[in-house]
């Protein structure tokens, strides 16, 4: 079957679910992650992860509470893949995470990302999470850049050249996004 058949076209967005991901979806995550590892340069990875490490790193987030979703096609396909994981290990990060969004590479562009990043802020935010930083790979990356943007995240700053992967020096972009209350509470007081 050709890959485009897969592909959602315009106005069937509605027709893919964002679900919790699950152990039958390991496959498709690592296929989907290791295309960008390979491929691009929003991640600094530079050997694709196998399929037992993907399951191990999705474990970890799911141990800490924390979302890990992927978007599913009417026919069961999984087009991408998204999840919060601890921004930092140190205790005093407990309240902020760092998201994740990785879309199949034949159907980017086609609003995957928007749905998977809305699902995981909202999840977020139920959890009571208040801060989430993005750290986008590659300031030529631009659609991930304005992806987070359209969702509230600002520009915090830009790390100048400290990847290099595909024969050049990558940046990386830091975003952020108060949830919920952000910092007007101390969220061990239940405000």
């Amino acid at each position: 079957m050709n890959t485009q058949d897969l592909a959602p076209r315009a106005g069937q967005l509605d027709s893919i679910r964002v679900r919790p991901s699950a152990e039958a979806d390991i496959g498709s995550i690592a296929a989907i992650y290791g295309h960008h590892v390979l491929h691009g340069t929003g991640s600094f990875e530079t050997e694709p992860p196998d399929a037992e490490e993907m399951r191990r790193r999705r474990a970890d987030v799911l141990a800490r509470g924390l979302p890990y979703l992927v978007a599913e096609g009417h026919d069961g396909a999984i087009l991408g893949y998204a999840y919060a994981g601890a921004y930092r290990p140190r205790a005093a990060y407990r309240n902020t995470v760092e998201n994740s969004v990785y879309v199949r590479h034949d159907v980017n562009g086609r609003g995957i990302g928007r749905l998977l990043l809305q699902e995981l802020l909202t999840q977020c935010e139920a959890l009571g999470v208040r801060q989430m930083v993005a750290v986008v790979g590659d300031s030529a990356n631009l659609a991930s850049v304005r992806l987070h943007e359209t969702f509230g995240f600002r520009l915090v700053g830009t790390l100048r050249s400290v990847g290099r992967k595909h024969g050049r020096w990558l940046d990386t972009v830091l975003l952020q996004r108060a949830l919920g209350e952000g910092d007007d509470t101390d969220p061990n007081e239940g405000g």
